[in-house]
């Protein structure tokens, strides 16, 4: 059997661009980046290689979908959600904010159900909150999985729409003494940072080189064409275009879109969350459910879906708190516009049908 390889010169441009941009104490060995045809490939099949059929990986949520497909598609892998909360009494933690606290009584809870728990997932930037996590949290999330033996499975599919001035993004690679490299692997593509989402493409980097040589296997059934990996290698290679032109002009599209998509939610008085990054603003639409329920907050999804709005609800990112949903911002203004008037109109319309 030939098992399809990523290319050397599109390995080593990788490691270049990662230790660039993800800010690497030292240069990114190329030998560790694995490439498939996707960041949801290098999920399920990462997940394959951690884990034995039943074992677990802690996930905070709310967090992004596809996860749980991809978890199951080959090792049937189960997903025990960390549930984050909206409100917070009595503490000063901010919305939605991950501790080490919770995730320990998440694995507490995990085991006393004889649950094997191989590993954590994290998002950073995180889908669907927008936020980042700062330097201080993210050491203490690896410390705990050190502590407790788990890899961390880190997805930074984000790293460079943090589009906000004030927020510091820290890739997991830019940390100089990792508690556990070789049980730390994180993954990036260009569908969000660059748009390209048609362009079927993932990266894995691990310091581990077992799992390395065991991921590479997986080239056979999602290896990445020919043609696809010449384009990445000529992009990628370009920094200088990417630092100077194309994201300072991206940041700007998104923060601009942002700031027009907010004041229309502060005047209609919906409270949001979102951390400066991503494509999207997590939304709170709690004061439009009577009651509130995720039955209320299904039928106001399917109005929004009538009047040709593809909102997400916070049920599919297993949010425990019925009443959120994520509202993508990444779009012309133009576009924007016609959105939100059918947003406002359904919300309004919504309403008046439950008096």
């Amino acid at each position: 059997m030939t098992v399809q390889r990523s290319s050397n010169s599109l390995r080593e441009e990788l490691a270049s661009f990662l230790t660039h941009y993800c800010k690497a104490p030292t240069p990114l060995d190329p030998e560790n980046v694995v490439v498939l045809n996707g960041c949801s490939s290098v999920f399920a099949s990462l997940a394959m290689v951690l884990c034995d059929p039943g074992d677990a990986l802690l996930i905070p949520t709310p967090c992004y979908n596809g996860f749980v497909f991809s978890s199951h598609l080959y090792s049937k892998i189960e997903l025990i959600p960390v549930h984050l909360e909206s409100q917070v009494p009595r503490s000063n933690l901010d919305s939605f904010q991950l501790t080490v606290d919770k995730l320990k009584l998440a694995l507490t809870q995990a085991k006393k159900k004889a649950k094997k728990v191989k590993g954590l997932v994290l998002i950073n930037p995180q889908n669907p909150l927008g936020d980042v996590y700062t330097q201080s949290s993210l050491q203490e999330y690896l410390v705990f999985a050190k502590t407790h033996k788990l890899h961390v499975i880190m997805d930074e599919i984000y790293m460079l729409s943090v589009f906000e001035p004030s927020v510091t993004f820290h890739s997991v690679l830019s940390i100089k003494d990792l508690p556990d490299p070789n049980m730390t692997h994180m993954i990036w593509g260009t569908s969000k940072d660059f748009g390209m989402s048609g362009i079927r493409f993932g990266v894995l980097y691990t310091h581990n080189k077992e799992v390395a040589s065991a991921m590479k296997a997986f080239g056979y059934h999602h290896g990445v064409s020919g043609i696809t990996q010449y384009k990445l290698c000529r992009l990628l290679q370009d920094k200088e275009w990417i630092s100077k032109v194309y994201l300072p002009k991206n940041h700007s599209r998104l923060q601009k879109a942002y700031s027009y998509i907010t004041k229309i939610l502060k005047d209609l008085k919906i409270p949001f969350y979102n951390g400066g990054s991503g494509l999207f603003v997590w939304i709170n639409l709690k004061a439009y459910l009577s009651p509130c329920t995720f039955d209320q907050e299904q039928i106001l999804h399917q109005r929004f879906r009538d009047k040709k709005l593809l909102l997400s609800s916070g049920k599919s990112y297993m949010c425990i708190e019925p009443g959120w949903f994520r509202l993508v911002f990444a779009e012309t203004h133009l576009h924007l516009q016609v959105a939100m008037d059918r947003f406002c109109h359904v919300l309004a319309e919504h309403k008046k049908h439950e008096k």
